[in-house]
C-alpha cells in the first residue's frame, strides 16, 4: 500500500510546468487578447445602441430582446451556428464572445443614463450645452460608475467563456482545461482553471482601480454618506 501511495502521480507536475512557460505565456496571451477584443467591440457596438434607447424608450424593449436572444443561447449551440460558415477561426470566437456582452452592458449603460439626476442635466441646458455635449460632458460621465459596473460583469464573463472557445481551438488558458481533460491530466485541468480565476480576479480589480480614478466624486459622495 505505502509503495503504491509513494508510487502515485502528484496532483500538480511543477516541473512539466516549468517545462512549457513559453506555450502557458501564449495561450495567457491569446486568452487576454480575445477578452480584450470581445468588451472592446461589445463597448462599441453597445454605447450608440443603449444611447439611442436611452433616447428613444420604445426602443429599449427590442433591443434588449435581441442582446437577450443572443445572451441566452448555449455557447457551443452558437458556435455550432457559426463554424460552418466562417470556420474554426478568430472571427468566429469574436463573434459569439461579443454576443454575450451586450445584453450586459446595453443594460448598464442605460441604467447609468436614466440615473443622471434631472436637475443636473436641466442645469447643463440652461447653460446652453447642445445635446451631444450633455451627453459627453455630464450624462456619461455621472454614469460611469454604473457603466463600468457592467464592464466589469462582462469581462469576468467573457474570461469564462473564453476557455469554452478552445473547442474550436481558440480557448487561449482553456486548451490547457481541454488537453487535460482528454489526456487525464490534472496539471494542466489546474492549471487553465487556477489561471483563468486569477485573470478574472486581476481584471476585476484593475476595472475597479480604474473606477476610481475617472470617478473621484463618487468616492467623495460615499464617504459623506458613509463617513468612510
Amino acid at each position: 500500500m505505502t509503495a503504491l501511495i509513494a508510487q502515485a502521480e502528484p496532483l500538480v507536475r511543477w516541473d512539466w510546468i516549468g517545462r512549457h512557460l513559453g506555450p502557458i505565456r501564449t495561450q495567457f496571451a491569446q486568452h487576454v487578447e480575445l477578452t480584450v477584443i470581445a468588451v472592446g467591440i461589445g463597448l462599441a457596438i453597445s454605447i450608440p445602441l443603449a444611447v439611442f434607447a436611452y433616447r428613444n424608450r420604445r426602443a429599449y424593449a427590442p433591443i434588449t430582446w435581441v442582446a437577450g436572444l443572443l445572451y441566452t443561447m448555449p455557447s457551443l449551440a452558437l458556435f455550432a451556428l457559426i463554424s460552418p460558415f466562417l470556420g474554426f477561426t478568430t472571427l468566429t470566437a469574436e463573434i459569439g464572445l461579443v454576443s454575450y456582452t451586450l445584453l450586459i452592458l446595453i443594460r448598464n449603460i442605460v441604467a447609468g443614463l436614466i440615473g443622471v439626476p434631472d436637475d443636473v442635466k436641466e442645469a447643463a441646458v440652461g447653460m446652453g450645452y447642445t445635446r451631444r455635449q450633455l451627453l459627453v460632458r455630464v450624462e456619461l460621465p455621472l454614469a460611469l460608475p454604473v457603466i463600468v459596473a457592467g464592464i466589469r460583469i462582462a469581462t469576468v464573463t467573457t474570461i469564462g467563456l473564453v476557455t469554452v472557445t478552445a473547442l474550436i481551438g481558440k480557448g487561449g488558458l482553456g486548451h490547457f482545461i481541454l488537453e487535460g481533460k482528454d489526456q487525464s491530466f490534472p496539471t494542466e485541468i489546474l492549471l487553465g482553471a487556477v489561471l483563468s480565476v486569477l485573470f478574472a480576479v486581476a481584471a476585476d480589480w484593475t476595472l475597479i482601480g480604474a473606477q476610481r480614478l475617472l470617478t473621484p466624486w463618487s468616492r467623495a459622495a460615499r464617504v459623506r454618506a458613509f463617513g468612510r
